[in-house]
């Protein structure tokens, strides 16, 4: 079967292969992938800017169809249309962090697409306790972004745990936090979302989507727009999901005292922000990561309530015989939600 893999170390060393089909044993689950999203840990992968442990086949947020069970198997039988959770791949599942479901900070970790064989292939094998199933509502377009959504819920619903009456700033319109936004919208929690001129494609999605009020930073005063949304007192919490010096220095300033900010964007280098505002104003900085088991199962009962649809996100589908320009639509933040799809033939 053809899958794109990471040959070697090194920035680059990507490209299709065949490689040998995947066989389904003791207590795994042979997935046949309909479509994975590109992500930014597959552009970091490329650049060798994230560990990774080549050769490996890339892509971690897909879907698919179950075809074969492997012995031991109950929960998950042929047919079913899941989705997986690919951070878990390895664990050792006897440290603290695994014990309490904090997995991702297991020592011995190593997620699909970078530390073992990931999605952008024809099959994938893994554990039983990583597949869920996804609603028959649901397309499969929209449940390969179930990795990506459940990041975003880990934020909003786990970390930062906004209250009725809140007003959030959401800093940063890529994915993340459009999908922070639809969860947000569905609580019905007051939301101005923030954005560069680049940004006006995304920044009319939010719109869209429900946002109180959209903000090219580059053309309006953002603190302004928050005095007069909030009577002066500047928003309860905002979220960060850009990874972006001058947007984390704007949530810095828009939140009142005594406010909450998550941290949800990598910024992959050393910043330069007024910390000082964290003391002056008695600020709480929460940073966000992953996700655990329990916000999967927040997922799926999301998506099974009908309430979050995700189509709107994808804005392009490409075979894998185009991963490069996949690939670089994500690099140039063209489009919002990229996926691929093995289906054109092996």
């Amino acid at each position: 079967m053809r899958a794109l893999v990471k040959h070697a170390p090194g920035i680059g060393n990507v490209a299709i292969s065949d490689v040998p089909e995947p066989e389904c044993g003791e207590g795994r689950v042979k997935i046949e992938v309909h479509f994975c999203g590109v992500c930014g840990t597959d552009l970091h992968v490329v650049h060798d800017t994230f560990p990774n442990y080549p050769p490996v086949i890339l892509g971690h947020e897909f879907s698919g169809v179950a075809v074969e069970v492997g012995r031991g198997v109950s929960r998950v039988s042929t047919g079913d249309r899941v989705t997986v959770f690919p951070a878990s791949a390895v664990i050792c599942g006897k440290c603290l962090y695994c014990r309490s479901g904090n997995f991702l900070f297991c020592p011995t970790r190593r997620g699909m697409g970078h530390g073992v064989n990931g999605a952008f292939t024809r099959y994938a094998v893994v554990r039983e306790d990583q597949v869920y199933k996804i609603p028959e509502s649901f397309s499969f377009e929209e449940a390969a972004l179930s990795e990506p959504f459940a990041a975003a819920t880990h934020a909003v619903c786990d970390i930062t745990q906004p209250q009725p009456g809140d007003i959030v700033l959401l800093s940063g319109p890529g994915p993340i936090g459009l999908l922070c936004l639809k969860l947000l919208v569905s609580m019905g929690i007051q939301t101005i979302v923030a954005g560069l001129g680049m940004d006006n494609a995304r920044l009319e999605c939010a719109r869209q989507i429900g946002a109180a009020r959209v903000v090219n930073v580059e053309s309006e005063s953002l603190l302004e727009v928050v005095r007069q949304a909030t009577e002066g007192a500047g928003t309860h919490i905002a979220i960060e999901a850009a990874g972006s010096t001058a947007s984390l220095r704007n949530c810095l300033e828009a939140v009142r005292p005594m406010g909450r900010i998550t941290q949800a964007g990598i910024f992959g280098r050393n910043v330069d922000v007024p910390l000082d505002l964290l003391v002056h104003k008695q600020l709480q900085l929460f940073g966000s990561v992953g996700y655990t088991p329990r916000t999967w199962d927040r997922v799926m009962n999301v998506f099974a309530h009908g309430k979050v649809r995700l189509r709107d996100l994808i804005s392009d589908v490409l075979p894998l015989s185009k991963w490069e320009q996949a690939f670089d639509a994500c690099d140039k933040k063209r489009g919002i939600k990229v996926l691929i799809t093995s289906q054109d033939g092996e």
